[in-house]
């Protein structure tokens, strides 16, 4: 179901404390599809750089209590550590989904009781007050999920207290987290919370919106912007 800003809904203290949980590949294979546009050689440094500032962005949220990584990645753990996220080794090795649901378990062993959310880690230009906007929206509902730019996928996908956290990340996922019962969160203005970036083009446009740091120091070289 699609609800729209100003809705009535079931619980109406949107101020929660959330974990994020944010998966990432080891980066010698994160963002294959970039490899076009940036090279081979800059596709893992980018990767890295989206994590850094998806993460550095979601920490300063304050709707954020912390943020959970999953990774192997040995680079990408001290980079993201470094900034505060918690690392938690990817245990199960079985893709995405278990990645994530292994996350938030992690999560709430230590906190029974908490709110958790998915968030893709590739949206350089996150913005904490459109993160702030997307959270208080999901705290009205069980499960509720974000669809991303192309209108396909999905980039956030949120389970408040007490919910069943079922993640299905992966190709047409919108419609799979619609199918499960997470409510959609339709609210305009939140456009660096959607836009992931895959391709060079995707690349374009979170420049255009206005990137964090480490990806703009990469992202000054013009090849990382150019498909080829």
């Amino acid at each position: 179901m699609t609800r729209t800003e100003g809705e009535i809904a079931t619980n109406t203290d949107p101020a929660g404390t959330w974990s994020l949980v944010v998966p990432l590949k080891p980066l010698t294979r994160a963002k294959s599809r970039l490899g076009r546009a940036a090279g081979d050689a800059a596709r893992p440094l980018l990767a890295l750089a989206f994590a850094q500032d998806t993460v550095a962005a979601a920490l300063a949220c304050p709707r954020v209590r912390d943020v959970v990584v999953v990774t192997d990645d040995a680079v990408a753990s001290a980079a993201l550590s470094a900034l505060g996220a918690r690392i938690v080794p990817d245990a199960p090795g079985a893709g995405l989904n278990a990645a994530l649901a292994h996350g938030a378990r992690s999560v709430r062993a230590l906190r029974p009781a908490a709110a958790v959310a998915a968030l893709n880690a590739d949206l350089p230009a996150l913005r904490t007050g459109e993160l702030a906007r997307v959270l208080d929206f999901a705290s009205a509902f069980p499960s509720a999920f974000l669809r991303d730019a192309a209108g396909i996928g999905t980039t956030f996908l949120a389970a408040t207290s007490g919910a069943e956290f079922r993640p299905a990340f992966g190709g047409p996922s919108a419609s799979r987290h619609l199918a499960s019962g997470a409510v959609e969160i339709a609210l305009s203005g939140v456009d660096s919370v959607r836009r992931d970036v895959d391709t060079g083009e995707d690349l374009r446009v979170a420049l255009a919106l206005g990137v964090g740091p480490h990806t703009a120091r990469l992202a000054a070289v013009p090849a990382c912007a150019r498909d080829r």
